[in-house]
């Protein structure tokens, strides 16, 4: 009897054991790595409910953003390919651009949903819709998408076109827009920015944040025997920054920081639902930013205040500085992470592709996951396995930068985003390229380009193998899409 039972707990431990995780991937908009208390001890705003992610998990002092900006970050994430590789070279998507991911291109979705689970996005998209048009030319709301979202792996979609102050504003479930009537709504102005455009009859700027977080809720809720994947990229605290009456004052900084605080909360309910599942033990719950702090925010406001959005980092969202990509990682895995750890390795939003992929024992081919390294190594306390040793990031303007090891080299004279000087513009007489040591110097003030020629000179040829591999991890060379900015490679070919 008692052999029987022994091998009935072992059969079910084994069970337990081999059960997949969920997995739930929560993204902010332009969310700087300051605006976290657990990432900034000198940061104003304070985040209880991120802080006690990382203090259930691990956090990550040196994460990146494979760009500075909101449609690149996405593609990253969701390929494990940096976003510089494909058609997109500089900027961002639009309101009507199509569908920026090939729908032949594996993705984080459908490594997931090949191996059973039920997936979702629920949030801001930002990677293109392909609308249809009428007899016009004209584009047609009526008429159901034919790209997106399902097409790269989820089952379920519920989101929005773009950023919230990109128009048109409709919630979209799944192929379809979910209003029965249009209108146009005028512009706006200030931190409440949002352009003209068109907005369907059940959509309210203010409520995007809170009805995301409830439909997400609800998806986490569900009775389910298999597990789930839920992409959550949340459309704040991106412009229009509009916290609910409750918060505004209460971060005693400006109406961006109150927002934060909202944010805050809705990670909050979020870990709620999923603890009332009883499946927090078996979930990965991840919370990072897309890219750092926007202008919108007024950080000279904040900065009067005595809050530093980028922390002790030069820059800001669209800059090639590190304030512009390092952002804040934390992931919690009840099961497999210990409590408040923390890495120092540098990583990348890509890696989550080959993170998974491992997790779920998913053989990548050649022309998958081409710049995503699995941070499953760090998870299990073994950071020497952890294969990355090089990350590029991308600036607004489509200006390169490398990292490795303690170094960083910058192909630009300025900032290639918003910050002074922006290349180009004011930089006059600045070195093309910029060389720092981040160990030594992490706010970029120093620049060594001309104290380090071998230094340069090794990095830069590291730049152009990464670019002309069309991959930097291992594996068979593959083509990069479309054709580079010949004026954004000064310095990688000299």
């Amino acid at each position: 009897m008692r052999l029987f039972l022994a091998c009935i707990f072992l059969i079910s431990f084994v069970s337990i054991a081999q059960k997949k995780p969920n997995v739930v991937f929560i993204l902010a908009d332009d969310l700087g790595i300051g605006d976290v208390s657990c990432m900034n001890p000198k940061s104003k705003i304070n985040t209880p409910n991120i802080d006690l992610m990382a203090k259930k998990g691990i956090k990550f002092s040196d994460a990146h953003s494979n760009s500075a900006v909101c449609t690149p970050s996405r593609y990253g994430i969701l390929t494990g390919r940096y976003a510089w590789r494909s058609e997109i070279k500089s900027g961002v998507l639009w309101s009507y651009d199509s569908l920026l991911i090939k729908t032949q291109r594996m993705t984080l979705a459908s490594i997931l949903k090949t191996k059973g689970y039920e997936t979702a996005c629920i949030g801001k998209w930002h990677l293109g819709l392909g609308w249809q048009k009428n007899g016009n030319g004209e584009i047609s709301f009526e008429k159901p998408l034919r790209n997106g979202p399902n097409d790269i792996g989820f089952d379920y979609f519920y989101g929005i076109t773009a950023s919230l102050d990109i128009p048109p504003y409709f919630y979209i479930e799944n192929n379809k827009i979910t209003a029965t009537k249009i209108d146009t709504i005028a512009g706006t102005k200030g931190k409440g920015f949002w352009r003209e455009g068109p907005i369907g009859d059940d959509f309210k700027h203010k409520e995007v944040l809170d009805v995301f977080t409830q439909k997400a809720i609800d998806f986490i809720g569900k009775k389910r025997k298999e597990p789930y994947f839920l992409y959550l990229p949340l459309a704040a605290p991106h412009t229009p920054i509009l916290p609910s009456k409750e918060y505004l004052g209460k971060s005693k900084t400006n109406e961006y920081g109150d927002f934060v605080l909202m944010v805050d909360d809705m990670i909050g309910k979020i870990i709620q639902a999923i603890e009332k599942t009883g499946e927090i033990e078996n979930t990965i719950i991840v919370f990072t930013s897309d890219n750092g702090c926007s202008t919108a925010a007024d950080i000279p406001e904040l900065q009067a205040l005595g809050h530093e959005p980028s922390y002790i980092y030069r820059g800001q969202k669209a800059d090639i500085y590190e304030g512009g990509h390092r952002i804040p990682l934390i992931v919690r895995w009840d099961s497999k992470i210990p409590n408040s750890k923390v890495s120092n390795q540098t990583v990348c939003l890509t890696d989550f592709f080959a993170t998974m992929a491992e997790i779920t024992q998913t053989k990548l081919e050649d022309n998958a996951g081409e710049d995503s390294f699995s941070l499953l190594p760090i998870f299990e306390s073994k950071p020497k396995k952890y294969e990355r040793t090089s990350t590029v990031v991308h600036s607004i303007d489509g200006n390169f930068g490398i990292m490795e090891g303690d170094w960083k080299l910058n192909f630009t004279a300025g900032s290639g985003g918003w910050s002074f000087p922006r290349a180009g513009k004011e930089e006059l007489g600045l070195p093309k390229i910029q060389l720092y040591n981040l160990k030594d110097d992490p706010s970029e003030k120093v620049n060594l380009q001309d104290k380090y020629p071998e230094k340069v000179n090794e990095m830069r040829l590291l730049m152009q193998k990464t670019i002309e591999n069309g991959r930097s991890t291992k594996g068979q060379k593959q083509a990069n899409d479309g054709e580079f900015l010949k004026d954004k490679m000064i310095g990688i070919w000299e």
